[in-house]
């Protein structure tokens, strides 16, 4: 290797830690952060704002959830923090291990540290297995684990992912204990504002739309920038912006790409209606599907229809 070469800094990573968690599993699934440098935050703000300074190349939040919906402090932050883009989707099953300290016996269990949400997707099992059981919140799934490890919680188990036995010394009690086995979390990594990736096909697009006024058939008159062009959805929520009472924007998840020709038509058509819209990324599905559309919203039909109404403007013969 000539003496001027030298070898590029590995690329940091900001996710919602400690190691064990959901997001953690979420991040392995990238191919490009293996082997780079990994950095635990405590909030989805911390993460964002590495991304932001250009400490962090990408950061990885979850944003959704097949059980409890939207991750209102994700999407919120998305909508006001700007030069952000979602660069990829992962999927994480969610599934809970009972852990304790070692020796402790499952049927001398009394309390139980987890997170609300997780203890509320446990709740059925709990309350077949510990009916007698009490509950202390915990500030996160991780943090549930290490308060009975470390001492600074009184419960004897907790709630944690599966990950957390990879990296501590806890003894499992009990596996599978979700109420939903077929929950899932939906994580995006996102990062600074760049070009999309190419179109393969199986492709979404994420938007934040503010409706210009409140009047009736609003809300329908954004939705139809979409259904004209025969765009489906797979998203929409809407958060409030703050501002005043009664005034939303709708975080909006869109089959297909921005190169799409029925995509950018869409988001022109959403352009001249909304007084805000954030274009968040396009960027390849998860599960890798197919988006599928009638032929007639093909782009060859957008681009006949463009090039037949320039015949018009031209005064071309026979258009």
């Amino acid at each position: 290797m000539p003496e001027s070469a030298t070898v590029p800094a590995p690329r940091q990573y900001s996710y919602l830690g400690p190691a064990g968690t959901f997001t953690e599993a979420a991040l392995a699934q990238v191919p490009e952060a293996r082997g780079q440098r990994w950095k635990s935050v405590h909030n989805v703000g911390e993460a964002l704002a590495d991304v932001v300074e250009g400490s962090s190349h990408a950061a990885m939040i979850a944003i959704e959830n097949s059980v409890d919906g939207g991750v209102s402090t994700a999407q919120d932050a998305l909508a006001t923090i700007p030069g952000l883009r979602i660069i990829g989707e992962y999927l994480v099953p969610v599934d809970f291990v009972l852990v304790a300290r070692p020796g402790v016996r499952l049927d001398e269990v009394t309390l139980v540290s987890a997170h609300p949400v997780a203890y509320a997707q446990c709740l059925q099992w709990l309350s077949r297995t510990l009916p007698e059981h009490a509950h202390i919140p915990a500030a996160s799934n991780v943090a549930s684990a290490l308060g009975i490890l470390e001492g600074t919680s009184d419960a004897d188990a907790a709630i944690a992912p599966p990950g957390i036995l990879d990296h501590h010394e806890l003894d499992l009690l009990a596996e599978k204990i979700g109420d939903n086995e077929n929950a899932v979390t939906r994580f995006v990594l996102v990062g600074r504002t760049v070009a999309p990736p190419p179109a393969t096909g199986a492709d979404k697009t994420s938007l934040i739309v503010e409706l210009p006024d409140d009047h009736p058939g609003a809300l329908l008159e954004m939705l139809e920038q979409f259904a004209t062009r025969g765009i489906n959805l797979s998203l929409l929520a809407s958060r409030p912006i703050g501002d005043s009472l009664g005034r939303y924007r709708f975080v909006i998840d869109a089959d297909g790409h921005i190169q799409d020709e029925r995509m950018a038509d869409a988001l022109m058509g959403l352009r001249r209606f909304s007084p805000k819209v954030i274009f968040l990324g396009s960027y390849p599905r998860a599960d890798r599907s197919i988006v599928r559309y009638s032929e007639r919203y093909s782009d060859e039909v957008f681009v006949e229809a463009r090039d037949w109404l320039r015949g018009l403007i031209s005064g071309e013969p026979g258009v």
